[in-house]
């Protein structure tokens, strides 16, 4: 389990592709290997992965059709950054929300605009998510706990501090780019249990 705040800013050393599969090579900046081992669960962009393998300067990930299908993992080119989060640990302070690694889909920005020390960055998302993201609520977006600031149809706005810009890539998008989005797992639940008729009185 992740909480969607946000450890390192890593670069993609390498990548090796065949069909819908590929395997990811990350160099650390902040964060030691050190701090990994072998078999650790580990957040790219938001996407929950196994460390298969320890490198000098960083680890290596391995990612199956389900990853590329859903994920933006698979848009990915040498020398891009990506968020980093390694798993919670038990004696860690939960900050953020629960966010499982557990990619639903991608969003497209579809603007981007100052508003005094932040940045409001707005999203379209498909209409079966819509249903998930509500204002004041939470969502990970490549990884990034944030707070859902506006919903309007298929759009949905969050606004950014200058810290979280500088501390991820998130400051890096422009209109066009296409992240990861995964919707608040407890909020999921509760809709899913309602529709599927488990309430309860």
């Amino acid at each position: 389990m992740f909480t969607g705040i946000i450890k390192d800013v890593g670069t993609v050393a390498e990548i090796s592709k065949k069909d819908e599969t590929f395997k990811l090579a990350i160099k650390l900046n902040n964060l030691k290997n050190a701090e990994l081992k072998l078999g650790d669960s580990i957040a790219i962009n938001g996407t929950c992965l196994t460390v298969i393998e320890l490198l000098n300067e960083g680890f290596a990930v391995e990612a199956m059709p389900e990853t590329f299908r859903r994920t933006n993992l698979g848009q990915l080119n040498e020398n891009d950054h990506v968020n980093i989060e390694p798993a919670l640990a038990a004696k860690d302070k939960l900050d953020g929300h629960f966010v499982l690694g557990h990619v639903d889909s991608t969003v497209e920005l579809v603007d981007k605009t100052e508003d005094q020390n932040s940045i409001v960055l707005t999203f379209q998302v498909e209409p079966e998510y819509q249903k998930y993201i509500v204002e004041k609520g939470s969502v990970a977006l490549d990884g990034v706990s944030l707070t859902v600031s506006k919903v309007d149809g298929d759009k949905f706005q969050v606004s950014l501090i200058p810290y979280t810009l500088q501390e991820t890539i998130l400051g890096e998008l422009k209109p066009g780019d296409s992240i990861n989005l995964e919707t608040d797992i407890l909020g999921k639940y509760i809709l899913d249990s309602q529709v599927g008729g488990y309430q309860h009185e």
